[in-house]
């Protein structure tokens, strides 16, 4: 069996999918599954158990040996959430405690963690396990993931196998719910389909132009396929980012989904909201050396590609993945 916890989530929730795509489907569940505005991502998903995540341990307990893999890709990902209380019961204890497990029983383990962890980037890109300590995240997030790198790189006692995914701005189908913190691209739609325009945050650093904030953004498909490629690549382990390596800007991501509907571009800017403005990052791109040396060589949707295959087989269809 394989474990995908917050699996009623974006991004696990379209792993199950690629999974169920590659004939497996003795999965195990595991999330809180009281959010009804998620359960669209699980429909027509072909798995073996649901468990509560507050079950979970204690299920693992009694079924270790009918697991092969764990992928821990539950957490609090609001960014914009200050509550560390929060981020330390979901995002650091209980990732600790599932790693803890995963060593008991000797199970690979891949987890999620995320480019916030980079901060405004003063330190490079580099998922070096070198420079994790200097790194300043710029919300407890994006703290929360860093401290769990932190410990997880400090144990005596690791999995056989572990890997911590880095991800970069990611986007794609089975995000309805996110809300606020869902992709830029799914906005956009949104607002061209409500208004024929779409708002962009107006730059507020120099040399930075409108719309010229750069970001990673990365296809939730790719994403998808290498959390697959990982299970049958085990010869290296620690963290990993996952980006395509290419920066682009929120100008071309809206013309991109302009592109795709097949209409002119009508972009428009606002003032970045004050609560996150002293927090916003103006780049971000990720040095993908360390997935290529580990001998994973596809090649990544490019924006382009990435947005129309969203737009018009998912947003516009309002299929889910």
């Amino acid at each position: 069996m394989i474990v995908i916890t917050g699996a009623a989530g974006f991004i696990a929730s379209c792993l199950v999918s690629h999974l169920n795509k590659l004939n497996y489907k003795d999965l195990v569940l595991v999330d809180d599954f009281s959010h009804e505005d998620k359960w669209p991502n699980l429909e027509d998903k072909i798995f073996k158990e649901k468990v509560h995540r507050n079950d979970f341990l204690q299920w693992l307990d009694e079924n270790e040996n009918l697991v092969q893999f764990v992928f821990h890709l539950g957490a609090r990902t609001d960014t914009t959430e200050f509550n560390t209380e929060i981020f330390d019961e979901l995002n650091l204890n209980y990732s600790k405690a599932v790693w803890n497990a995963c060593v008991k029983y000797g199970l690979p383990l891949v987890y999620a963690s995320s480019a916030a962890t980079y901060g405004l980037g003063e330190h490079g890109y580099s998922d070096s396990h070198e420079v994790v300590d200097k790194l300043k995240p710029l919300n407890p997030y994006g703290d929360s993931k860093n401290d769990f790198d932190k410990w997880a790189l400090a144990q005596e006692r690791a999995p056989w196998f572990w890997a911590g995914l880095k991800f970069f701005n990611v986007y794609g189908p089975n995000e309805l719910h996110k809300g606020r913190m869902a992709s830029v691209i799914m906005h956009a739609f949104n607002q061209i389909q409500d208004r024929g325009f779409v708002n962009l945050f107006r730059s507020h650093k120099e040399g930075v132009e409108d719309g010229g904030q750069q970001r990673d953004f990365i296809y939730v498909m790719d994403i998808v396929k290498i959390c697959a490629w990982l299970m049958h690549h085990r010869n290296h382990s620690g963290l990993i980012n996952l980006g395509t390596g290419r920066a682009r800007t929120f100008y071309d991501l809206a013309s991109a989904t302009f592109s795709a509907l097949g209409k002119q571009n009508d972009i428009r800017f606002i003032d970045t909201p004050l609560d996150i403005r002293d927090k916003y990052q103006y780049f971000t791109e990720a040095d993908m050396s360390k997935l290529r040396s580990w001998g994973y060589n596809d090649e990544f949707f490019s924006l382009e590609e990435g947005v129309k295959d969203y737009v018009t087989n998912y947003l516009e269809k309002k299929y889910f993945y």
